[in-house]
């Protein structure tokens, strides 16, 4: 990538599990800016593979706590990411109207609904990861009427959204825990029919990336989107927004979690022996097993869905990002020495599949060595995931312009072009 590209609000973004376009395999100057892009989303492809492959963050020291840093907060850069892609879809730095916006809005939804299918397609296998694409599928649906607003109104749908579902979600989980009703929904759900899940209320509920609680990722990549990236001082800016929301999110968890009178038993008791003084950031808390507490909404661990974790993963985000697009723009060597990782950024649909089946395929091998082993025995299969991606990644962009299941998603989109 060259490093004098004029604007990002030009460039041929990579592909990603909206995108269909590639910003490294041919070099040109006007893509230089947003290989930074790519860089972010290799990262929480890899930092997900962690997650799910790696060993567990029980093994404790230096190598528990990177992988306990990449879990939820590597899916939660993803979710932001892509809301950076379906800006990019819809037009940047000006929404796409008319023909062309209706076509991009077809797109968009033929995308969501291919990944729906291939999410439970995935879920089919029965492997130990809670697989995203179905709930991305739903996201991509309920986030799409915003595709016209401006940055300063996506920022404010954004910390609305982040401030006020949490607790819907947290009402909803409760009265779910008390009644029927979902049971009742799901019975008739043609969705959990097809599927064999509990369809829409896990979608939506239930699930461990509800919609409800991931929107304001979404929302959030679409604001830095409608930035003007190239502006001086833009990248500092959302470094230091980032750092201020998570220290306003773990800083305000520990906080609270220590000032509110019981809560700290509270949260313990509900995880049955989880590690509650880390529930200001740790996924190590566990969940609540029974009734949910009302002080769960004080935890910002990262699977929590409380507004806590929102904040300080969203933060995380902005700042990983914001920390790519610098290494990308300033740092040519290093962003040379890190194609390999934008390279898995620009197949991440591919790789994130590919991950999932492989963990099917050699099921036995990861349970012996995850499960069986003494802890750090995973460590060398999560290496190998690791290498085997970003290998496969970086001789697949060399040679073609799209990673296969892009290209697959991209031929299934050509439909909208007869939209008039």
């Amino acid at each position: 990538m060259t490093q004098n590209a004029p604007s990002v609000e030009s460039a041929d973004v990579s592909p990603s599990l909206l995108d269909d376009r590639s910003p490294i395999a041919a070099e040109r100057p006007s893509t230089g800016r947003l290989i930074g892009i790519d860089l972010a989303r290799g990262l929480a492809v890899l930092g997900m593979y962690s997650a799910h492959v790696g060993p567990d963050v029980t093994v404790g020291g230096p190598m528990g706590f990177l992988l306990e840093t990449a879990r939820g907060r590597s899916s939660a850069l993803f979710a932001l990411l892509a809301g950076f892609s379906l800006v990019i879809i819809t037009g940047r730095p000006d929404p796409h109207t008319g023909r062309a916006g209706r076509q991009a809005t077809v797109r968009i939804v033929i995308r969501a609904v291919v990944l729906l299918a291939l999410g439970y397609a995935l879920t089919a296998l029965d492997t130990d990861v809670d697989v995203i694409l179905s709930f991305y599928g739903l996201l991509f649906l309920t986030v799409l009427p915003l595709r016209r607003l401006r940055a300063g109104t996506l920022v404010l749908v954004a910390a609305a959204s982040a401030l006020v579902l949490p607790q819907v979600l947290y009402v909803i989980r409760r009265s779910i825990e008390d009644g029927n009703w979902a049971d009742a929904i799901t019975s008739h759900d043609p969705l959990a029919l097809l599927s064999g899940t509990d369809g829409i209320v896990e979608l939506l509920f239930t699930g461990e990336y509800p919609v409800l609680t991931w929107i304001p990722f979404l929302i959030a990549g679409m604001a830095v989107a409608r930035l003007d990236l190239t502006r001086p001082g833009i990248r500092s800016r959302l470094a230091l927004i980032g750092g201020a929301l998570a220290l306003l999110g773990y800083g305000g968890s520990w906080l609270a979690l220590r000032l509110v009178p019981h809560a700290l038993s509270a949260v313990a008791s509900a995880t049955d022996g989880g590690s509650a003084s880390s529930a200001w950031w740790s996924d190590t808390v566990g969940t609540p097993e029974g009734r949910t507490p009302l002080a769960w909404l004080l935890v910002a661990a990262p699977h929590s869905q409380t507004t806590f974790s929102i904040v300080g993963n969203t933060g995380v985000a902005l700042a990983v990002v914001a920390a790519c697009l610098t290494v990308a723009e300033r740092m040519p060597r290093l962003t040379r020495l890190a194609t390999p990782v934008a390279a898995v950024g620009m197949t991440a649909l591919t790789v994130y599949v590919l991950h999932i089946v492989a963990l099917w395929f050699f099921s036995d091998v990861w349970y012996v060595a995850a499960v069986d082993g003494d802890g750090l025995s995973a460590l060398p299969v999560l290496l190998a995931f690791i290498a085997g991606a970003m290998l496969l990644a970086t001789v697949w962009t060399r040679l073609f312009r799209r990673g296969p299941l892009e290209q697959l998603l991209h031929t299934a989109t050509r439909s909208a072009r007869i939209v008039k």
